[in-house]
């Protein structure tokens, strides 16, 4: 017999001089970049913490620590592969994932095709069991200055 649960999750990064702005596992064009241990990939964070939070396994902090230097800049789409294997050791499979990126800029719309495809690549579904959207802050506060990005997400899993 198999349960289906759920999990959530939440991720914000600064926007900060020389990085690459990664979202999804995809390199997006602008001028600044989330600031970070990993790649500061702020989608692929939201999802891996939403994935643990489904099978009662921590937060993505507790597994890729920022104090291990072993990881740094680490890809995201790495530990979404990584907490894959979390979610099958503990005999959990990925039904879906729904995540929403919040940004003032750079525009996300044109390039969620191809996180989709990433992400789902990273934790074996097919992109169309990933659904990202993509909204500002209306400007308002940190992420409507253009301070920073944020991403949140909920995770669908079957668990036998």
């Amino acid at each position: 017999m198999s349960t289906t649960r759920c999990g959530i999750g939440y991720d914000i990064h600064r926007l900060g001089q020389n990085r690459q702005l990664i979202l999804g596992g995809v390199r997006l064009p602008y001028l600044l970049g989330l600031e970070g241990h990993s790649d500061a990939d702020v989608l692929s964070h939201a999802i891996a913490d939403a994935l643990l939070g489904a099978v009662c396994a921590g937060d993505i902090g507790r597994h890729f620590p920022d104090t291990d230097e072993s990881i740094r800049g680490i890809s995201s789409i790495e530990i979404l592969k990584r907490v894959t294997q979390i979610l099958a050791d503990k005999k959990a499979r990925v039904v879906n994932i729904d995540a929403t990126v919040i940004a003032e800029a750079p525009k996300i719309a044109p390039h969620i095709p191809a996180m989709r495809k990433e992400i789902a690549k990273a934790i074996g579904v097919s992109d169309a069991e990933v659904s990202i959207k993509a909204t500002t802050n209306e400007r308002l506060g940190p992420i409507g200055r253009g301070e920073g990005i944020a991403a949140m997400a909920i995770a669908m899993v079957e668990q036998s």
